[in-house]
């Protein structure tokens, strides 16, 4: 088995553990059980760029700590957001502490959350000491290369910069603050596995894990906008609300010694930087044992109860297959959609990006200095195309499954056209994943722009089921979830690409459209005709 070097520094402190009357030889065996079972599990950040020929004990962790340095990068321009430090290290905290915070959750929740320490170390001859040891170390020593790979480049600019008491700040301040996310992640845990079971926990790791990669976007959407108010002045006067605002307490310490600001405020936030994350880790080290008691929830594999199905999206399902076989594939499409985490956890981000692309789109036209008036009488609600983006990267990913092995029943089933496995997964996506998101947005623009815009909304609902037929495609003959997502490579989002930019080409001929005497209508009509054909024949090489 591997020595990491982690390891080995770590022996340097092996009489410290021992005055703790920790039994050290386990606990390094333990430890380097630990490390090498995470160097094969892949991390939220990595799992879209993993390439299906992996190295052999490749660490994707370590992978990933490349994506988080360029992500540390982004915090470098607000250093120098004037000399308002309260300002700057308050936004810096803000985003550094999310990243923590939101990456713990995501992707460290395996070794918060490790049940091996209780079924399998727990039943073993083995001291709980040393058992809690070894998952403080653990969790402690990805928490170092995180918030490293993270903090590494703005402390050295901030220190050549500002001098070397900024850097001494800066070390210090993101200590406690990584001992503040530590606790409040491990007393989110606690708090969700005392009222709820092992599965209603999943789900909300799951739904964190999908937010991760929807709030990057945003984000940067937000960052990119803060950037214009760069030049501006800015001011600061503490007030009680404030306290609640842990980005701001941590920023205090460096209004107070580099800026020389005075008040009460100041200290008050400095007292909370340093006490609050004191408290919380003894509130979670006094709860540990009913913590590691209430985490045996989580081998229970009882789910919640069934939720209702609504009897109008069944008979519009009976309505939209066209035989037996093809609604069973319907049905089955729908329940990998719904119960798969693995699956969610790739496809559901897109959800999210087509419900905000649009309105980034429309607010963008907004912003350019058009008014209201002229914004919801023109043709911005054509923006509503951007909701099509979800569907290439959906579609390629319907191929794959954390369950594929399974896929030998494909063909052991009396299915003569495999035509109906690809056109009832494809209509199970359409009804049960793009007909919500497309629904709501519908909604809102019918709402901005009137019921003027229902036509071009039909259009643009008729070029999508059109496109998802001509993005099925990508797949090139592969049955729905039949693919390992080990095999899923980085050439996979290459492909995608092609389909990607007909959307600006469908956008262009229905703008142009709209110019023309009843274009919308004649449009409207042509693509309701070629529709089933499309359908029928498009698909035609999959039978």
């Amino acid at each position: 088995m591997k020595n990491f070097p982690t390891l080995k520094i770590l022996d340097l402190f092996r009489f410290l553990f021992e005055r703790l009357d920790i039994d050290y030889p386990t606990l390094r065996r333990i430890l380097q059980v630990k490390l090498t079972m995470d160097g094969r599990r892949p991390t939220t950040i990595m799992s879209q760029n993993m390439s299906g020929n992996k190295k052999k004990d490749s660490n994707q962790f370590l992978k990933s700590l490349w994506f988080y340095a360029f992500i540390g990068l982004t915090l470098i321009p607000i250093l120098f957001f004037g000399d308002n430090f309260m300002f700057q290290m308050s936004l810096i905290f803000g985003v550094l502490m999310f990243l923590i915070m939101t990456a713990m959750i995501s992707d460290f929740s395996s070794v918060l959350l490790d049940v091996r320490d209780q079924t399998v170390i727990g039943t073993r001859p083995v001291d709980r000491r040393t058992i809690s040891a070894a998952r403080a170390v653990h969790v402690t020593i990805y928490l170092f290369f995180l918030t490293a790979a993270i903090v590494a480049v703005p402390l050295i600019v901030g220190t050549v910069q500002y001098g070397i008491l900024f850097g001494v700040l800066f070390v210090v301040t993101v200590f406690f603050s990584d001992l503040l996310i530590v606790a409040l992640t491990a007393l989110l845990y606690y708090i969700i596995l005392k009222f709820f079971g092992g599965e209603r926990l999943r789900d909300v790791i799951n739904y964190v894990q999908i937010g991760l990669s929807i709030t990057i976007v945003v984000g940067y959407q937000v960052l990119a906008r803060a950037f214009e108010f760069a030049g501006l002045q800015v001011g600061f006067s503490p007030t009680w609300w404030n306290l609640l605002l842990p980005p701001v307490w941590f920023g205090a310490p460096f209004a107070v010694v580099l800026n020389g600001a005075n008040g009460a405020y100041y200290y008050i936030f400095i007292a909370l930087a340093i006490l609050i994350p004191l408290i919380a880790l003894w509130l979670y080290l006094s709860l540990l044992p009913t913590f590691e008691k209430n985490l045996l929830k989580l081998i229970d594999q009882t789910g919640p109860s069934k939720k209702k199905t609504f009897k109008g999206m069944e008979r519009l399902a009976s309505f939209i297959t066209r035989s037996r076989e093809e609604h069973a594939f319907y049905q089955f499409a729908g329940r990998m959609l719904k119960n798969e985490r693995d699956l969610k956890l790739k496809i559901y981000p897109s959800l999210g990006f087509a419900m905000i692309f649009p309105f980034v789109f429309l607010y963008n036209s907004y912003s350019a200095g058009q008014s209201f008036e002229a914004l919801t009488s023109g043709n911005s609600y054509l923006t509503i195309y951007a909701s099509m983006m979800m569907v290439p990267g959906i579609v390629i990913m319907l191929q794959y499954s954390s369950k594929s092995k399974g896929s030998w029943i494909y063909h052991v089933t009396p299915i003569q056209n495999s035509g109906v496995i690809i056109k009832g997964t494809l209509k199970a996506f359409l009804l049960r994943l793009f007909a919500p998101v497309f629904v709501a947005i519908s909604a809102i623009y019918t709402f901005l722009f009137g019921v003027r815009i229902i036509p071009d909304l039909i259009i643009v609902c008729l070029i999508a089921l059109i496109y998802s037929v001509i993005c099925f495609r990508i797949l090139k003959g592969t049955l729905p979830f039949s693919e390992p997502f080990e095999s899923a490579g980085q050439s996979d989002g290459w492909k995608t690409i092609p389909f990607a930019l007909l959307i600006p080409v469908f956008w262009v001929v229905h703008f142009i459209l709209t110019k023309v005497p009843f274009g919308t209508w004649a449009y409207l009509l042509v693509l309701a005709l070629i529709l089933p054909l499309i359908w029928n024949r498009g698909l035609k090489h999959s039978e």
